[in-house]
């Protein structure tokens, strides 16, 4: 069966359309379709349906639309009613949106490894998805909860699309197209930058220099500000005739061909670069400049890690949940490094867009790439003689490596540069001290003047001002995590008739709350999930059978009495827990110190809202089950 979203809600059984009658009935399936699985209260399809005013008779309409839909979907799409609301299984069916997110990523990833002609194809796989304004035939209050962020996507789609097209050289294909697109988005300031960029390379520079005075003219009138960092370089790119230094496309192996500038090594200084010069390598993701809060402790351990000894590693791993901003004060950090190290910026991220880990050969490829070595054919597969060749290349030199998203040592160690004037950033949510040293910085949840810095900075100080204590509360309700919070004052950012206490009081709804953190690609829910993904099924049974502790924080005599196990054997399991990241030390009422862990409230949610699973291995069972624990059955052996 076929499910579409993006444009009028539809299905469709091997060619035939299915005949959904009623706008209810669309906004049903698609709110169910766009939860991904999870369960939609029915005080959220109630809104949806009828906004703040539902009739007295909503819950047997609630049911009469599930029934209608199960009459025309079924057997292929399951309608389930779970607890509070309804839920949907899909099963083999193809979805739209999946289909498009699918592409998306695969082109967003190809289009960062410099295979711009697979990322030009799977970028407009993914736009021809779309069958024109989405959800036009639900309701209005469904159109303003999740337009805006597909939107949001979809354009950011589009300028990865036409970023490929750039550095293939089609910039006179384009041009026309990105005219159109600036005038229909005059805010959107990279598409203005691509169009600088195409004009000039068409010898139009007093056209590109006329785009960029008019794109500031306009945001100082709709926004008072200033162009952003990205326009800003495209117009000192060209004035400084360098904005024609494109990259080039992926030769054989994926090795981007270089001309004036490797592909992998765009640096952001646009002075000209003579033919034949090697710049130093600058492979960080864009930095949060001003949007940046908070860390300052960690940020000052970083600059001393920086400066250093002579002669001594400088390694540290920066540990901590999902959404905790590991990577973000990460590229920040480096981003502020750069006297330190001159001779360049490395980075890769070793997880795969599924959550596996990346082959450490294929990084080191990129790395020497970046590094002005292009190895071999045979010594590409060579995992020891691509070692030999890396670290041979970065001894002696003072260069900063930044390496995302480790998950152990026998990945993370290939990657590890020569000498001690080589930096390395280490950002995962398990220790890995045997490869990095003794330099870790365990990130918790931000303190509430760090979080209200962040929402206050996404919000802009009017709405924080006008409305201060629903503000507050939207801090109390991320808990800390700077993802929540970014998600939180991006969807209020886009949605200026929406006010905080709007979004505060649906934030309220425990069961909904991570399905409200969602915005666009960020989506709190989705970061939760693919973390714990990454690690095995006993840790993750094992938080399950935990998380009927509830909110509050316990000893490892509590632990040990809700999994049937002596104390000291339940307390290594715990500990085990807090340096994955997946508890947090605090200290328990009536227990000595350094007895006390606890959930973070987000992470407590997420295993609450899982469907229940019984274990499968063989282990001591419970002495007793606490109310609503996970069932009664063996505890995995761990």
């Amino acid at each position: 069966m076929d499910l579409q979203l993006l444009g009028p809600v539809e299905a469709s059984r091997e060619g035939t359309r299915i005949a959904l009658s009623g706008t209810k009935t669309h906004t049903v399936l698609a709110a169910l379709l766009l939860a991904r699985g999870r369960v939609v209260p029915d005080t959220r399809l109630s809104l949806l349906l009828w906004g703040g005013r539902p009739p007295v008779t909503m819950s047997a309409q609630l049911h009469t639309y599930v029934s209608r839909l199960r009459k025309l979907l079924e057997p292929e799409v399951t309608l389930e009613r779970r607890g509070p609301g309804y839920a949907v299984r899909t099963g083999d069916s193809r979805l739209d949106v999946a289909e498009y997110e699918r592409f998306d990523r695969l082109g967003r990833q190809a289009l960062q490894e410099h295979r711009y002609e697979e990322a030009g194809t799977l970028l407009r796989d993914a736009l021809e998805l779309w069958q024109g304004p989405m959800l036009v035939n639900a309701t209005e209050h469904l159109v303003q909860e999740e337009v805006p962020q597909w939107e949001e996507a979809r354009a950011a789609t589009l300028e990865n699309r036409i970023e490929a097209d750039l550095a293939l050289g089609h910039h006179q294909r384009i041009t026309a197209e990105l005219t159109r697109l600036v005038a229909d988005f005059p805010l959107r300031e990279r598409m203005r930058a691509q169009l600088m960029t195409a004009l000039y390379r068409c010898g139009r520079q007093a056209d590109a220099l006329h785009v960029f005075h008019e794109g500031r003219s306009v945001l100082a009138e709709e926004l008072g500000v200033e162009p952003g960092h990205g326009l800003q370089a495209a117009h000192e790119a060209l004035l400084g005739a360098t904005l024609d230094l494109a990259p080039q496309p992926a030769g054989p192996g994926g090795a981007p061909a270089v001309t004036r500038r490797p592909a992998d090594t765009a640096a952001p200084d646009t002075a000209a670069v003579p033919a034949g010069v090697l710049l130093p390598p600058f492979m960080l993701p864009p930095d949060t400049g001003v949007a940046f809060t908070g860390r300052t402790r960690e940020l000052a351990a970083l600059r001393r890690m920086f400066a250093g000894t002579a002669g001594e590693p400088r390694r540290c791993l920066i540990t901590g949940m999902a959404g905790i901003g590991k990577t973000a004060l990460a590229v920040h950090a480096a981003h502020t490094a750069q006297e330190e190290f001159p001779d360049g910026r490395l980075h890769a991220d070793l997880a795969e867009p599924d959550g596996a880990p990346k082959d450490p050969r294929a990084v080191l490829v990129r790395f020497l790439r970046a590094l002005g070595e292009e190895p071999p054919a045979p010594a590409a597969h060579d995992l020891e003689e691509l070692v030999r060749l890396y670290r041979t290349r970065t001894a002696g030199r003072r260069l900063l490596v930044l390496l995302d998203n480790a998950a152990d040592t026998a990945g993370l160690a290939p990657l590890l540069p020569a000498g001690p004037e080589c930096a390395v950033l280490v950002t995962g949510h398990v220790h890995l001290t045997a490869a990095t040293g003794p330099h870790t910085l365990a990130l918790g949840p931000m303190n509430r003047d760090d979080s209200l810095d962040l929402l206050t900075n996404a919000l802009g100080t009017a709405l924080s001002a006008t409305e201060p204590g629903s503000v507050e509360r939207l801090v109390d309700f991320c808990g800390g995590i700077p993802l929540a919070l970014r998600i939180a004052g991006a969807r209020l950012a886009s949605r200026p008739h929406w006010s905080a206490a709007r979004l505060a009081q649906r934030l309220a709804d425990e069961p909904s709350r991570l399905a409200e953190l969602s915005f666009g690609e960020l989506d709190m829910a989705e970061a939760l999930a693919g973390w714990l993904r990454r690690t095995d099924a006993e840790t993750r049974a094992l938080l399950a059978r935990l998380s009927v502790l509830g909110p509050r924080p316990f000893s490892a005599a509590s632990a040990a009495t809700v999994l049937g196990l002596p104390v000291r054997r339940a307390e290594d399991l715990v500990e085990g827990l807090v340096d994955g990241s997946f508890l947090e030390p605090v200290r328990s009422p009536g227990a000595p110190p350094g007895d006390g862990f606890r959930f973070h409230p987000l992470v407590l949610l997420h295993f609450q809202s899982l469907p229940v699973e019984r274990p499968v291995r063989s282990g001591p069972v419970p002495a007793r089950q606490a109310r609503g624990s996970f069932p009664p059955g063996p505890l995995p052996v761990l």
